[in-house]
């Protein structure tokens, strides 16, 4: 490998803060969009199934193409891949700023996607080349908080933007960031590569892609044609037929891309479930919320991304609190607990009414918010701490793509379920086909149908409709949880075999952590 130690330059700092903010806007965007999806709905006139793709579209691409785009920076210059994904996620912002369709929305967030995935790996690869040993540790740790960051900041930034300008300022945000991000790689970061580094695998990453993306699409069009559809079972086979093709060759690989092997250690097999499965929770309630808060309470999008806040601060708590319980009562107990804490948040959350109010929201997201924090922080750590030192770093990148998937499968499946719910217990019998066909499209929709038609009893059983569909969500949740949190405390090594397991890798935790 060709990197050096780094001489002490001071510019290096500045090179820090540009590539902070940078990931800030990376953080940003897994939670920015959430708050805009009603504006969006209520604008472009998005279906729920569009929202989703809006959503998920960002993060698929994110997943497929993360492991591979970290193998292109180190073959042929880390610098040049991290200004050239800087510089499409920055076209993706401008696409997104300026678009005025769905299409060109889903467009949008997909090009950003690609941009964010060489973005996140490479934004840490190049800090050996500016910062020495003693210091690296700390520009690790600045860099994985400013991307942590932006997921609370996000409803809050977007729901600012959304109520002072246009829906495009979400995206319009990222370019002035970007483009400083983009000035501070050029001119203060040095070229590294590494030529000993594996070959891309353009079948993998192309199988990858296509069976996510063929498995979402039929996920997502289910509750619109129906389960039994020709459309939707095709693309569900298609997808898992694909997903195993993946499988089987990384597993027939000499050097696979994702080192499918690390599953068959038991303790970073479970704890990646765990952590998955908080992701998959996560995505689905930031995609199930807003409309929740905007349309059936009534909040603007500014005071929705601040009624977010009891969610990420209860996660802020627990995940900075996680580490002196591990110590004492080791990962099996924490993690095992905070999955049944957010069972219990679920649960709770499920018996919400169209008319509780917010107070009792803040409650069970308060708890659920610690219930992630607990979980995933330690699951994550613990999951890298139990394989060996030298596997560390594929132990990471597997973890971190199978989070992703968490995540978009989270937001396919349980908009999907929700989807289903909202339109089976809507009441549109006394509407025209065609007020009646928008009013099924989303909550936001049945609004605009209720006022221009003059229906408040069509409000009233689209509010009573979506939140029906939001406990069906978090009855599921709840399930999984607590199903998850039965396994972790089955099979997980006990505490004394934990010590055994030595210090794992810190780093590569720190890579981990990011979202």
């Amino acid at each position: 490998m060709t990197t050096e130690t780094p001489h002490l330059n001071p510019r290096r700092w500045w090179a820090l803060g540009a590539m902070v903010a940078s990931m800030l806007v990376l953080g940003f965007d897994m939670t920015i969009l959430n708050v805009a999806l009603p504006t969006l709905a209520a604008e472009l006139g998005a279906s729920t199934g569009q929202q989703q793709w809006m959503a998920d579209a960002y993060i698929l691409v994110f997943a497929a193409l993360m492991l591979p785009a970290g193998l292109l920076g180190d073959r042929f210059g880390r610098r040049r891949m991290l200004v050239a994904g800087l510089g499409i996620f920055l076209a993706g912002s401008v696409v997104g700023m300026l678009g005025d369709t769905v299409g060109a929305v889903i467009a949008a967030r997909t090009v950003m996607g690609v941009g964010a995935a060489l973005v996140m790996p490479l934004a840490l690869a190049v800090l050996p080349s500016l910062f020495p040993e003693h210091e690296r540790g700390r520009a690790i740790g600045i860099v994985t908080a400013a991307s942590a960051a932006g997921l609370p900041l996000g409803p809050i930034v977007g729901g600012w933007l959304l109520d002072h300008y246009w829906w495009g300022s979400v995206f319009a945000i990222n370019v002035p960031m970007v483009a400083l991000g983009i000035a501070a790689c050029v001119f203060l970061l040095p070229e590294t590569r590494d030529p000993a580094s594996p070959r891309v695998d353009a079948v993998s990453t192309a199988l990858t892609a296509a069976g996510l993306g063929t498995l979402t699409y039929g996920i997502i069009e289910a509750p619109v044609r129906g389960w039994g559809d020709a459309l939707v079972l095709g693309m569900l086979g298609a997808g898992v037929l694909l997903i195993t093709g993946l499988v089987l060759r990384e597993r027939r690989a000499e050097r696979p891309m994702l080192d499918l092997a690390l599953l068959g250690h038991r303790p970073f097999l479970l704890n990646t479930l765990a952590a998955t499965l908080v992701m998959f929770v996560l995505a689905g309630l930031m995609f199930v919320l807003p409309p929740y808060l905007q349309a059936v309470l009534g909040h603007d999008a500014f005071g929705t991304g601040l009624r977010l806040l009891p969610l990420m601060g209860g996660m802020i708590v627990a995940a900075r609190g996680s580490a002196p319980l591990v110590e004492r009562l080791g990962a099996r107990t924490v993690v095992s607990t905070g999955l049944v804490v957010l069972c219990f948040a679920a649960l709770l959350g499920s018996n919400t009414g169209a008319d509780s109010g917010y107070g009792f929201t803040a409650l069970w997201l308060s708890i659920a918010g610690l219930g992630f924090g607990f979980a995933m922080m330690p699951a994550m750590t613990t999951a890298l701490s139990a394989l060996p030192q030298d596997r560390a770093g594929s132990g990471s990148g597997l973890l971190m793509t199978v989070r992703q998937v968490g995540g978009a499968l989270g937001i396919a499946l349980l908009g999907s379920l929700l989807a289903g719910a909202y339109t089976a217990e809507l009441a549109t019998g006394t509407l025209p086909d065609a007020a009646a066909a928008t009013a099924r499209e989303s909550v936001v929709a049945a609004h605009a149908v209720a006022s221009g038609l003059g229906d408040p009893a069509l409000a009233q059983s689209a509010n009573a409709a979506y939140v029906h569909g939001m406990g069906v969500v978090l009855l599921v949740c709840g399930a999984a949880a607590l199903v998850t949190a039965g396994l972790a405390a089955l099979l997980l090594p006990g505490r004394a075999r934990e010590r055994r397991t030595g210090e794992g890798a810190a780093a590569s935790g720190a890579t981990a952590a990011a979202p």
